[in-house]
């Protein structure tokens, strides 16, 4: 009896743990500057699958990038559905600080955890999610940041060259995140310059 008792909790506990496994997931979006606000987004199991098969697709690093870039703002946009970030325009003056607008702080916040969320599904191959990056001190700026799976010795040699910056500050809200390379965005890029 007490065997059984054992088989059918081991049967329970692996058909729950299968079921949370293919389960929708939530995701805290910050949004009116600073994270004043956060709500839980969830996405759907099947929109998760899709963008995790998009950029399994990538052959290599770049290609990643690339594809990264339009599943970043595919994430917003669905987001956008759930929450009041649909309002968010580039930079922080076209939005006029409507309810929902996003500054660099919710945007590198955001999309960092948009990153570790893919991080953690595994369909990041060739790169692995870091801390978000800040640029001044006085006018100051926010960016999520990915680095290239390299070799240590290669990565020892010059960290900064294998980081990028995936940046939604500067697009409208859904369009694809800029991504470039981190010593480029510490120099002060724009895609005004």
């Amino acid at each position: 009896m007490r065997a059984a008792r054992r088989l059918f909790a081991g049967f329970l506990c692996l058909c729950l743990g299968l079921a949370s496994a293919h389960a929708d997931e939530g995701v805290p979006v910050c949004f009116n500057y600073g994270c004043a606000s956060e709500a839980i987004v969830l996405f759907a199991e099947s929109r998760l699958v899709a963008i995790g098969r998009q950029l399994k697709q990538a052959r290599t690093a770049a290609d990643e990038r690339e594809r990264l870039s339009l599943v970043v703002g595919q994430l917003y946009a669905w987001a956008g559905e759930q929450t009041p970030i649909k309002a968010d325009r580039a930079g922080n003056v076209a939005d006029g600080g409507v309810y929902g607008a996003m500054d660099c702080i919710d945007h590198s916040t955001t999309t960092t955890r948009f990153l570790h969320l893919l991080e953690r599904r595994g369909a990041l191959r060739f790169h692995h999610v870091r801390e978000p990056a800040r640029r001044g001190w006085i006018f100051q700026h926010y960016t999520a940041v990915i680095e290239e799976n390299l070799p240590s010795a290669m990565l020892q040699a010059d960290v900064l060259s294998a980081r990028w910056a995936v940046d939604s500050w500067y697009v409208d809200h859904g369009q694809p995140a800029l991504v470039l390379p981190l010593k480029e965005w510490f120099d002060y890029w724009s895609p005004d310059a």
